[in-house]
């Protein structure tokens, strides 16, 4: 039995984990990669294991990290069964066809200049039409269903809490006589989000793969973001601006209405809150919102009460949905003061980037995060302070305020994982730590090796252990990760170098000592002959 990591290793993206049992093989979910420029390349290389060999797919959840490389799949051939639940089969009929619209429309971008250039066009990903195509692969199932593949195999999908059909894989291997179960957490869910139940404990594991996005901190109790997730709604629109809230489509915006009609039957604010404008721009949100609506048999008790008291959670008076490109422009010369929810949640696609672009240089409106920011992407640029952004190559000064509400987190914290491991009844020997950065990664590791003295391992791309944590194959120092370190340093190189551009447009005045400035232009040139070096000999 062995497992080999080709996705969501030492990164937060990609999510994509081949299991191998008595000559079988299989994936638990095929992700897109999300981010810096180097970790979206690894999108359109060829999968670096023969799809043939792959006799069927687990997929935890329908965010697009997980499911976003199954058209891929499906279009380099692959025909196989692809299980999940049925909630999560229903989202991936809008997300995976989105996910190819998307595709399909940067690639034109980019081809565009490929042109101009006297360069041969690229294809793309995949196609909308693949992302329709490769839904007829889902097999939808319930939760706490043993499903068995063939006698070294089965499996049960467990309520992982995340998001609608989220789930925690129970694994039931058996090789030589050797039988293991080994859980995959997904993504594990926070506790008390709205709509959704909380994850479910497990009573065992001999090997977990568990995810650690926020492996290093604490979120904030949803109780009292809440109220100050309101508060900030309130303050905005009355100072006149926008609050303008980048959303993952599918799970964090369902959340974020849920909360903002729960507050509307609130005695002292319900009635500005009910007249305040409320616009989900987001076509893939809208349709999203409505498969929330019919999967109501994923809802939490307080949920299902609206619905038994005749109240839809989700929908109310002043919400209004955008559909078209003109409606969505709109909204950026209507100086109406309201609340504008649209995706891409990184903010590195779709009506956004449009959204930020108008509004991030207005101090009185106020910029939202309530969702996790992959590292390189236009909102953790933001997050982390810049003043100076690029969108649609242009420079747009960030000058609205800025504000973070990470109890909406879809995913647990350091604790929540921590109590989610300390639950079970008889504890793992080998845990696998993924989907995090680097950073995070290391934290989880000392709390957990300190407080449960299981042996903890932290896989890199391609890199192949036993079931022990045994290294059987180091991709670490391999040609692609070696090529993709590289392309990595470019990357953050020519980030630091705009960062320096900016600041010297704004920061060096004319009556700055001379010798400092030769001091500067002295190590540019430095950096400059080394790059020549560079370029000479590649």
């Amino acid at each position: 039995m062995n497992i080999t990591f080709y996705g969501a290793a030492e990164t937060v993206t990609g999510s994509c984990h081949m299991v191998e049992v008595a000559g079988h093989k299989f994936l638990i979910d095929c992700g897109l990669f999300q981010g810096s420029l180097t970790e979206q390349m690894l999108n359109y290389e060829d999968f670096p294991f023969n799809i043939q060999d792959v006799e069927f797919v687990i997929l935890t959840h329908a965010h697009i990290d997980h499911s976003g490389r199954i058209p891929k799949l499906y279009k380099d051939g692959y025909k196989n069964p692809i299980y999940c639940t049925n909630a999560t089969r229903e989202l991936c009929k809008i997300m995976l066809a989105d996910s190819g619209h998307i595709q399909e429309k940067e690639i034109e971008w980019v081809n565009r200049k490929r042109m101009r250039a006297g360069k041969l066009p690229n294809d793309p990903i995949y196609t909308q039409q693949d992302g329709v195509d490769s839904i007829e692969l889902f097999k939808g199932i319930e939760y706490n269903t043993r499903i068995k593949i063939n006698d070294n195999i089965s499996f049960e999908l467990k309520d992982a809490g995340h998001m609608l059909g989220s789930a925690i894989v129970e694994l039931y291997l058996k090789e030589d006589e050797v039988e293991k179960k080994v859980v995959f957490t997904g993504d594990l869910g926070n506790l008390n989000l709205p709509i959704i139940n909380d994850p479910v404990n497990i009573d065992s594991a001999d090997v977990l793969i568990t995810e650690s996005t926020y492996g290093d901190r604490l979120h904030s109790s949803i109780s009292d973001q809440t109220s100050k997730f309101i508060q900030i709604l309130l303050d905005t629109i009355r100072r006149g601006g926008n609050v303008i809230i980048p959303s993952f489509a599918v799970g964090r915006t369902q959340e974020i209405l849920y909360e903002i009609n729960k507050s509307m039957t609130d005695k002292e604010i319900g009635e500005e809150l009910s007249k305040i404008p409320i616009y989900v721009d987001s076509p893939l949100a809208v349709n999203a919102t409505h498969i929330f609506e019919e999967q109501y048999k994923y809802y939490d008790e307080e949920a299902f009460a609206f619905l038994l008291n005749g109240d839809n959670p989700i929908t109310f008076d002043n919400l209004h949905f955008v559909e078209t490109s003109e409606e969505s422009q709109a909204l950026n010369t209507d100086m109406t003061p309201k609340v504008i929810i649209s995706a891409s949640g990184m903010c590195e696609v779709g009506r956004i980037k449009h959204h930020l672009k108008h509004n991030l240089y207005r101090p009185e409106c106020t910029i939202l995060f309530v969702g996790y920011q992959a590292e390189g992407t236009l909102g953790r640029k933001i997050l982390n302070g810049d003043k100076l952004v690029k969108i649609f190559g242009e420079e747009i000064a960030v000058n609205a305020e800025i504000k973070v509400l990470d109890a909406f987190s879809g995913h647990a914290d350091r604790d929540g994982i921590l109590n989610w491991i300390g639950a079970m009844n008889k504890k793992p020997e080998q845990i696998f730590i993924v989907h995090g950065e680097k950073d995070a990664q290391e934290v989880l590791e000392e709390y957990i090796e300190q407080g449960f003295k299981i042996n903890c391992t932290i896989p890199a791309y391609e890199e192949q252990f036993d079931m022990n944590g045994t290294l059987l194959s180091d991709g670490r120092n391999s040609y692609k990760a070696t090529r993709y370190n590289i392309l990595e340093l470019m990357t953050s190189l020519k980030e630091e170098i705009d960062t320096m551009t900016n600041n010297v447009k704004r920061n060096l005045k004319s009556d700055v000592d001379t010798e400092y400035l030769q001091t500067i232009v002295n190590k540019l040139r430095e950096v400059q002959t080394s790059i020549d070096s560079v370029n000479k000999e590649t």
